[in-house]
Order: structure tokens, then C-alpha cells, then sequence
């Protein structure tokens, strides 16, 4: 069962409580980016262009490093970017015990185009179902594919399967923009307040952004391989459709989610390096 999705859908009463939402929410990011903060963002045309103009009925995967809590909304607040034009905005994956834990924030994150995630539940719950309608509208879905919270300057974490796998079941083969940021882990850091996040973001830090160009996937060719591969392997199962909307078993399947995790992880992790080095 799909939890509250008529208060996400645009009709739910005239789309008015949506729009309400995204214009205070916009505000804040923009608030928090460019007025309290600074940030600094390396292409960001390409990001503009794809939510803006890009071909009709094509969706729009972005995926990012994911450095607190804040990260979304408020890395759509720098100077220039739509962020508080509802029909524009992102919908976008969220922990569902995190902003869903009752009636009041499920409605809240629903308005704003929030769709809950179980962790743990793996990728074919319901929720990813219901993005792959999403996907199939034409629409923006930005995931965090490391899946939680990490604020260690280090290297990104592992990704994990449920991105590369919306990109290989959507109806419509999504563009795929890398998106890697620095800085909010000092404006919603997560162990300051007597061991929690400070009660409102902290300011005069500065926000970096690098925008990546779209990643290309070869999926005919990546799924030959991943059959092949997983001719050799052996995985233990974890009740996966036997076959696939895509057409692969289990087994070539996690191959092939790993190798796409594996592309995206790699490109996200040169964007990191270039954007600590600029």
C-alpha cells in the first residue's frame, strides 16, 4: 500500500497545498544557499537546461553525495535555479522512517513531491514502483544512492542497487546527471548540539556544487555482459522477480546493477576529487 500518494498527486485540491509548499520551501533553500551562505556551483546550466528544457517525455535521474539532512532542498537553492516552481521541482526518494513517521510530515514531504523509501526493503517495493510511474511521466527524480547520511571527508560511499535499477526498468531510458556537493555537512552538521543537529542551519559557510554531464549507458551491451558474468557466479537469492520487466534473472541482474553502480560511484568520485582540489 502506497502511504498518503493523493496528497502528492498535482490535482490534490488544485495543486494549491503543493505550490504553497514549494514556494516556502524554495524560499528557504534560497535563504539558506545564497543569502546566509555562499555557493558556488560549476555548471550549472546543464542542471537548468535538463529541468527546464529538456525533450518532452525524456525523464531526468540526478543523483548526488548526500552530506546531511539538508542537502535536499537546499542544494536547489543557489542563484538562477527554479526552486520554487512546483511543476518544475524534482520529486524525490526519502527515508521513510525519517519524514514519514506520521500523518502530519507524510503529509508535508508528499506535497513535496516526496516518495518514502523502506530501508531495507529492497528494490522492488511498492515506493520504487510508484517512481517508476514517475519516470514514466516524463518527470526529475533526484536519489541519494548511498543511501544515508555520510559527512566524513572521504571518499563516496557504495552505492547502493535501487538507482541503476530505475534507470534499466524505467519505461523511458532517463538522463543520468551526476550531481557532488560540499559544505552543507557544516551547515546541518550532524553531532554539534549537545550530540544532534543544531535546531536551524548555521551560516557563513561556503557551499560548493559541481555539476556533471549526463552518463551514458550502453544497455543492450550491459546486459549481454551481466548475463555472461552471471553465468560464473553464484548469489544468494533474495526472492527477486525470476524474470525482470528488463528480462534478466536474478543473478544477471545483480550484475548488472552492480556495474551501473559501479559507472555512476566512479564518476561521482572524480567530480568529488575535482571539486576538493578547485
Amino acid at each position: 500500500m502506497r502511504k498518503m500518494e493523493w496528497a502528492g498527486r498535482s490535482n490534490h485540491i488544485g495543486g494549491i497545498p503543493r505550490g504553497m509548499v514549494f514556494v516556502a520551501v524554495g524560499a528557504f533553500a534560497k535563504a539558506v544557499a545564497s543569502l546566509f551562505n555562499s555557493t558556488s556551483v560549476q555548471n550549472a546550466d546543464t542542471l537548468i537546461h535538463l529541468v527546464r528544457s529538456r525533450p518532452p517525455g525524456v525523464p531526468l535521474i540526478t543523483v548526488s553525495n548526500h552530506m546531511s539532512t539538508l542537502d535536499d532542498p537546499v542544494m536547489w537553492g543557489f542563484k538562477g535555479f527554479p526552486s520554487m516552481d512546483a511543476k518544475l521541482a524534482r520529486w524525490v526518494l526519502a527515508a521513510e522512517d525519517i519524514c514519514f513517521k506520521n500523518a502530519l510530515l507524510s503529509y508535508f514531504f508528499r506535497l513535496g513531491k516526496c516518495i518514502p523509501i523502506t530501508r531495507g526493503a529492497g528494490i522492488y517495493q511498492e515506493h520504487m514502483n510508484e517512481a517508476l510511474e514517475r519516470l514514466h511521466d516524463g518527470a526529475w527524480l533526484h536519489t541519494f544512492p548511498e543511501g544515508k547520511v555520510s559527512q566524513e571527508d572521504s571518499p563516496v560511499r557504495r552505492l547502493k542497487w535501487g538507482t541503476a535499477s530505475l534507470i534499466v526498468r524505467a519505461p523511458i531510458t532517463p538522463i543520468v546527471l551526476p550531481i557532488v556537493h560540499h559544505g552543507l555537512e557544516e551547515v546541518m552538521p550532524e553531532n554539534i548540539f549537545f550530540g544532534k543537529r543544531p535546531p536551524f542551519p548555521l551560516w557563513n559557510k561556503n557551499i560548493k556544487i559541481v555539476v556533471g554531464e549526463p552518463i551514458e549507458f550502453d544497455l543492450p551491451k550491459l546486459r549481454q555482459e551481466a548475463i555472461s558474468t552471471s553465468r560464473n557466479i553464484s548469489f544468494p537469492r533474495a526472492g527477486w522477480p525470476s524474470t525482470s520487466p528488463c528480462g534478466l534473472d536474478e543473478a544477471a541482474q545483480r550484475c548488472l546493477f552492480t556495474a551501473m553502480s559501479e559507472k555512476i560511484w566512479a564518476v561521482m568520485e572524480r567530480l568529488r576529487s575535482s571539486l576538493k582540489h578547485s
